[in-house]
């Protein structure tokens, strides 16, 4: 962890230093590629010793792949691979490490890679072996014409902003970014002389890293206070369980989930922030012309606390990854695309058995909130205080439904889980089956 937060406090230093000095105008693509590249391949060996060569590993192992794979197939070989290695990775993990975690962690920036790897394969099909008529407008937006060199491959699976935290990014956009065309192309968006400019303007990140340094600065306090003195392993403590009655330990496990958080917020609004501060994750102007610096954001904090629904829930929170699993799965899954999505995300993780039960629990209270959203909501619309209401409703069980869901990936191992489900009386999970069994599925 001391490791962690050197490598990413001193990125960001590195990042600041990247645009003011070495940004499109002072320097070559080529330069700021090969430094990007060269800091990352160092952070990584600085943090992960001699297990980094799994890194460079799976790395190179793609870029023969990407280079000698036929193109219908590129994506596929690509994905068994990449999947292949981080599963490897991950059985030694659990079966070696006894569900400990490794001081030497480098799983974490395996998954990141792997997401990369399969992202600009699936990106490359799509440019060369695919009909533009055939593709969605956001698969022809970020489809890669030709195949990258060895350099531009290196740089973006291995640069130094997100080797040890992330997010994946798009191989286009990562690459417009290096070349000075990132917010240039954002900007041209806007008709700026509407606006009264007469020339394009220069949004500045600083702000946004300000702003974000903040919310790392509140997340670590929040940790370092609440997360160490509310564990998820007191909610199945039998003096726990013996002596609280089932609704205060419905409140508690609601407490208990909040204080898991704020190590996800630091972790990825530091990892944003390094990234903003190198020039990259400009996103465009809103309505109002604010200057957005959340390309690459992976969590919206509001959102997630005010969700009203599941789906808005996840979709707020680790938004790469589930930008990712969209983009690789759901789009081209030929049947059951949810399912397949929400396996290959447990699979992504590691295979603890906790992550399954979070992952299939949240497959059937997915279709069970559909249910009850497509069946029940437009008749909750037709005055403000029985919208009001329904808010409130819709809020509580989202946020009980949550923390239900993903107490099991916090335990990892099966008899926790189960004697957690226990306790609960598995209510979420009846509950679900009922809706789905009362209520007819709509698509």
């Amino acid at each position: 962890q001391i490791n962690f937060v050197a490598c990413q406090l001193f990125a960001l230093l590195a990042a600041f230093w990247f645009r003011i000095y070495l940004g499109p105008s002072h320097a070559s693509s080529a330069v700021r590629h090969a430094f990007a590249t060269l800091f990352g391949i160092y952070f990584a060996v600085f943090c992960f010793g001699w297990y980094s060569i799994h890194l460079f590993v799976l790395v190179m192992m793609n870029y023969g792949i990407m280079n000698t794979a036929s193109i219908p197939n590129i994506h596929r070989y690509s994905f068994v691979v990449a999947m292949g290695y981080l599963m490897l990775c991950h059985i030694s993990r659990m079966y070696i490490f006894h569900y400990g975690i490794l001081t030497t962690d480098f799983s974490g920036p395996l998954m990141i890679i792997t997401q990369k790897i399969t992202t600009l394969a699936c990106q490359l099909h799509d440019g060369i072996g695919r009909q533009a008529e055939e593709l969605t407008a956001e698969q022809n937006r970020l489809a890669v014409k030709t195949r990258p060199s060895l350099l531009e491959y290196l740089s973006y699976l291995l640069n130094f902003m997100s080797i040890i935290a992330g997010p994946c990014s798009n191989y286009k956009d990562y690459i417009a970014f290096i070349e000075g065309r990132h917010v240039h192309m954002k900007l041209l968006e806007v008709n700026w002389k509407q606006k009264g400019y007469d020339r394009l303007p220069e949004p500045s990140p600083t702000g946004a890293v300000m702003y974000k340094l903040c919310i790392t600065l509140v997340s670590l306090i929040l940790f370092l206070t609440l997360t160490k003195n509310f564990p998820m392993a007191y909610i199945i403590d039998n003096e726990f369980l013996d002596k609280t009655p089932f609704l205060s330990r419905l409140g508690y496990l609601y407490v208990v989930t909040q204080a898991a958080k704020p190590k996800y917020y630091f972790a990825w609004t530091l990892a944003d922030a390094v990234n903003n501060a190198a020039g990259y994750g400009f996103s465009g102007v809103d309505e109002r012309g604010t200057f957005r610096w959340d390309l690459l954001s992976n969590l919206n904090i509001w959102n997630i606390e005010t969700a009203t629904s599941f789906k808005m829930y996840i979709e707020n929170w680790n938004i790469q990854t589930a930008a990712w699993l969209k983009r690789v799965c759901y789009d081209r899954a030929p049947w059951y695309p949810t399912a397949l999505t929400f396996i290959l995300s447990a699979l992504w993780h590691g295979i603890y058995p906790g992550y399954y039960f979070t992952f299939l629990t949240g497959i059937l209270i997915t279709l069970a909130a559909r249910a009850i959203r497509n069946h029940c909501r437009h008749h909750f619309v037709s005055s403000v205080p029985l919208k009001m209401a329904y808010d409130v409703v819709t809020w509580a069980a989202t946020q009980l439904a949550v923390c239900y869901t993903v107490a099991p990936f916090v335990m990892l191992a099966v008899e926790p889980t189960i004697k957690f489900y226990k306790s609960m009386y598995f209510h979420v999970h009846i509950l679900s089956i009922l809706v789905l069994l009362v209520l007819p599925i709509r698509p």
